[in-house]
């Protein structure tokens, strides 16, 4: 069956740029599935939307204040060109993000929000690989811990899986877009354990698990 016309099942933050190097593989932090222990430093929050005390949250991120265009948008030609050419002119949040591809690899990308869409666009070529209208996006999958993994479930598209050191910015961020844009507001779904479409015949679950010193993470095929 077409994934596109099924019913699908979901079951279900500080520096100018993302720290890559806090999701690549080494040998003294590298878990058996090949993803790094992240260190737990958390707190639980109880009056932040669109958390609602759900989500257990580093400290930092508690007091952390939202710039929105991290990379200065209007002074890279490129990413003007891009928008332009759509008609998009009010950027709401731009930074680097690790996009999980299809086979499970990791790749840069520049992660646009504007008030009306998504931007995915490749750093080193400058050429926009996605983009995807605000009001197709269905709802935004979270672990309940403290680790950078978002995915973005798209019903009529294959999903977004991504981590970033901003993702508490990028939730709100597309949660009061999609609020102005499509008035309706974006579920936001928190589960140790949830599904994501890779491609559009490969379902992928992602789980994560609280380890002595950190978090495991493993992204298996359904």
């Amino acid at each position: 069956m077409n994934r596109y016309n099924a019913q699908r099942r979901v079951r279900v933050e500080e520096s100018q740029t993302p720290k890559y190097d806090d999701y690549v593989q080494d040998e003294e932090e590298q878990g058996e599935n090949g993803m790094r222990l992240r260190p737990s430093d958390s707190n639980v929050t109880e009056d932040q939307e669109p958390f609602m005390g759900i989500k257990v949250r580093r400290k930092a991120s508690l007091r952390r204040e939202f710039r929105g265009d991290y990379l200065d948008v209007p002074s890279r030609s490129f990413l003007m060109k891009i928008l332009q050419k759509q008609g998009d002119k009010q950027v709401l949040f731009a930074d680097k993000v690790l996009k999980f591809t299809s086979s499970g690899k990791m790749k840069r990308r520049i992660l646009m929000i504007t008030d009306f869409a998504i931007y995915i666009v490749d750093p080193d070529s400058g050429a926009l690989k996605r983009r995807i209208a605000l009001a197709a996006i269905d709802k935004m999958c979270l672990s309940e811990l403290s680790d950078n993994f978002f995915a973005i479930i798209i019903p009529t598209e294959y999903d977004l899986l991504m981590a970033s050191t901003r993702k508490t910015e990028i939730v709100t961020v597309l949660v009061d877009a999609t609020k102005s844009a499509s008035e309706y507001e974006l579920e936001v779904v928190f589960s140790n354990r949830f599904e994501y479409n890779a491609s559009a015949d490969d379902v992928k679950e992602v789980q994560f698990e609280g380890v002595e010193g950190g978090i495991r993470t493993k992204i298996v095929k359904k």
